[in-house]
């Protein structure tokens, strides 16, 4: 029995050992990756170097088509002088130090990316990494008969029913079943009576008619 007793003790340590070595046992750490919250954000990283990034941030930008109006968020990486909110002229330019008018209308905020890109290598800047966001669109117009007729900023995913109600709604008189609108596009207009569930763009005017009876 002493002999049994003596081998136990070493067992009974080892294994206590053990399940100490297991409870000190810290988990290894999990990196997390934060998104980046603006744009300023996404032109840097967090060693400095520059990020290829010429496209805006949501679908509904991406196919989006700049014209006068549109206020503009461009960021070149490195360059204070250049990163700046810029304006979409009447002739439908922005300008920018350095390069000066950049024409914009017609085009995503992809496309004017690569377009200040290809201005800012040609002789001013070796690698240029640039990003564009709309700010701000421009704003949509709404007459006839409703409550405040005017000039309204334009919010993504509009449709007229929304646009009469930021303009206090129908008024006694108007014709509540379709409207008029009017589409402003770079390569033209065009101007047809809708449902109130129509989606409406910046730049459109939507025309509220009178009711005859």
């Amino acid at each position: 029995m002493p002999v049994v007793r003596a081998l136990r003790l070493p067992l009974i340590i080892a294994v206590m050992a053990l399940a100490m070595t297991g409870c000190m046992r810290r988990p290894s750490p999990v990196a997390v990756v934060a998104a980046p919250a603006d744009l300023d954000t996404l032109a840097y990283n967090r060693t400095g170097t520059p990020v290829a990034y010429a496209a805006s941030g949501s679908k509904y930008d991406a196919q989006y088509k700049l014209d006068a109006g549109d206020k503009l968020r461009v960021v070149v990486y490195g360059q204070e002088g250049l990163t700046n909110s810029y304006a979409i002229d009447a002739g439908g330019a922005i300008t920018m130090p350095l390069i000066g008018r950049v024409p914009a209308r017609g085009m995503t905020p992809a496309s004017l990316a690569a377009a200040i890109t290809g201005r800012l290598r040609n002789g001013y800047i070796r690698e240029p990494s640039v990003a564009v966001e709309i700010e701000t669109y421009r704003p949509f117009f709404i007459l006839g008969e409703v409550a405040a007729p005017g000039q309204y900023p334009y919010v993504p995913n509009m449709t007229v029913e929304s646009a009469v109600a930021i303009a206090g709604g129908f008024s006694p008189r108007a014709k509540r079943d379709a409207v008029m609108l009017t589409h402003n596009r770079p390569e033209g207009s065009y101007r047809a009576e809708v449902p109130l569930g129509t989606p409406i763009d910046p730049g459109d005017t939507v025309m509220v008619g009178e009711r005859w009876f």
